[in-house]
């Protein structure tokens, strides 16, 4: 099996950044008003600041999955989940579907979802067959949900799996522990934001070192 440093010097790689908006993290988002617990959201978003900072440094493809909901896709099945609890999060042209703390910027990309994966009936995989990705490095919130739903498809879809485990949030400290262990268990491996940007880091001063080669003059 290949360590994380082969993956990532060897691989196109994409950052997948999973539903960083206002209803899911903002202290007036939906979800937190409805008394989900978003104490771990603050130290996440710092770290994945610093993640996506680096990425594009490296000219790593940035990915911004955004929820949106409407009732052009709000299924009879699928309003029962969270048992009804979701039925105003993240309603297309509201504040809380807007982006949290971290926007993306004109080179980044943004694929629309209206179901738990990213994957579902959306153009995420047109894209990252365009720019022939191979490892999807996986943020955001929430960590059981969304992210892991996102994750286990990927995986199933062929793409090398990265969970950066503390550039995601759950609103249960627990619920996230859990998927740490479950992707690290079968679906990829588990790595922290300093661990890859160490790796990009190690990266970039080997290309710097690397001897520049000169073709001989002909006549």
């Amino acid at each position: 099996m290949n360590s994380l440093n082969q993956l990532l010097l060897g691989s196109k790689t994409a950052v997948i950044v999973v539903d960083v908006q206002n209803d899911y993290c903002h202290p007036q988002g939906s979800l937190p008003q409805a008394g989900c617990d978003i104490s771990g959201i603050p130290e996440m978003v710092l770290r994945l600041q610093g993640l996506l900072h680096s990425a594009r440094e490296r000219k790593v493809p940035v990915i911004f999955i955004q929820t949106l909901h409407e009732k052009a896709t709000d299924s009879d099945v699928w309003t029962t989940r969270s048992s009804g609890r979701s039925a105003k999060v993240c309603r297309t042209g509201t504040w809380g579907a807007e982006f949290y703390e971290v926007v993306p910027l004109s080179d980044d990309i943004v694929v629309r979802k209206h179901r738990y994966s990213a994957f579902i009936n959306t153009r995420l995989e047109s894209v990252l067959k365009t720019l022939k990705i191979e490892i999807l490095i996986m943020t955001g919130v929430s960590t059981n949900v969304c992210v892991e739903s996102t994750a286990r498809d990927g995986f199933m879809l062929d793409y090398h799996i990265v969970l950066v485990e503390d550039a995601c949030a759950s609103y249960s400290q627990t619920a996230h522990e859990m998927t740490l262990e479950n992707i690290a268990g079968y679906f990829g491996k588990v790595s922290t934001t300093e661990q890859i940007i160490g790796i990009w880091a190690d990266l970039a001063t080997r290309e710097i070192k690397a001897p520049i080669s000169v073709e001989p003059a002909l006549g």
